[in-house]
């Protein structure tokens, strides 16, 4: 989260160079880009068809390959140890836990919203995967919308319109309320991991003969699995690899993290490979030249200044 930050900070001292509204040069961070997923879903099916690497948001397709790579290694690993929005969605629950102001919803509510964010999902793999054609795709990533998509994000943030306001306030209020709502109902990027990551081999194990029913993996879980209710192997798509319920459990070996063959898997190498694949893709992106765009700085600071990332 705080890295976030970071990084949208330097972002916008480069806009505010590349317009002019500043003397001081401030170099474009590439890591803005991981906020570009639709982008980078475009760009990964251009190089699935003609096998080019995006020049134009080259982090942006990284990051994406990254994160799909360690959902198919170690499940939603993303969300549940580098995704900085799962990050404030937890805080907010946590909170919310503390002021006493969280409920679950009825079962049948809870699972017609758990399906929105795969309509989600759907609505853009159709518009992207199935009728997007090549010259499409060619057109939308060289067009000044994608060009400057990391400005129109900025400026999303920075001067939201009413409607945009409305939403991210209720959004923020309701993750007080319902646990994980952004993640448990509405990110279709969490959706489409929860596909990948049941090519996973890591899955939560549980001895059932070691259990003692103290149902505290249950409540601690953040998206809200059955696990003390499962006789071997929890393998829910929903499971972001968060070892939670691991830690709070008060029996040795009752739960373990099972890699393939390896029964049991020590804690604290789950979250380190998951990590250090996020980083490696990033150190072969970086020497193999598929981190830093090829836009040259005119043609950024000519798409900048006629305004088309205050739109």
């Amino acid at each position: 989260m705080v890295y976030s930050l970071y990084v949208g900070w330097l972002f916008f001292r480069f806009h505010q160079w590349a317009i002019g509204q500043s003397v001081f040069y401030a170099p474009r961070p590439p890591s803005v880009e991981a906020f570009l997923p639709i982008s980078a879903l475009v760009a990964l099916k251009r190089l699935i068809l003609t096998g080019l690497y995006d020049s134009i948001h080259p982090a942006g397709l990284t990051i994406f390959l990254a994160i799909l790579a360690i959902s198919v290694l170690f499940r939603k690993g993303f969300c549940g140890w580098i995704c900085p929005v799962g990050f404030a969605s937890n805080l907010l629950e946590k909170i919310g836990f503390k002021l006493k102001t969280q409920f679950v919803l009825p079962e049948l509510l809870d699972y017609l919203l758990h399906s929105f964010k795969y309509l989600l999902l759907f609505f853009f793999a159709y518009l992207i995967v199935l009728k997007m054609d090549l010259s499409a795709i060619e057109a939308f990533l060289r067009s000044p919308y994608n060009i400057t998509v990391d400005a129109r994000m900025l400026y999303f943030f920075l001067s939201p319109g009413s409607l945009a306001t409305a939403i991210l306030t209720f959004l923020f209020l309701v993750s007080f309320i319902i646990k994980n709502f952004w993640c448990r109902y509405i990110c279709p990027y969490g959706a489409l991991l929860g596909i990948f990551s049941y090519f996973s081999p890591v899955a939560i194990q549980r001895d059932p003969d070691k259990c003692i029913d103290c149902h505290q993996c249950d409540r601690m879980c953040p998206v809200m699995l059955p696990v003390s209710m499962k006789k071997g192997l929890v393998r829910s798509p929903e499971c972001i690899g968060c070892l939670d319920c691991v830690s709070v459990c008060p029996q040795d070996d009752c739960l373990n993290v099972r890699f393939g063959a390896l029964k049991k898997l020590p804690v604290f190498m789950l979250p380190l490979l998951i990590v250090s694949t996020f980083l490696l893709f990033w150190i072969v992106a970086d020497k193999t030249g598929h981190w830093h765009n090829s836009l040259p700085i005119e043609v950024v600071h000519k798409y900048y200044t006629l305004g088309i990332g205050h739109q």
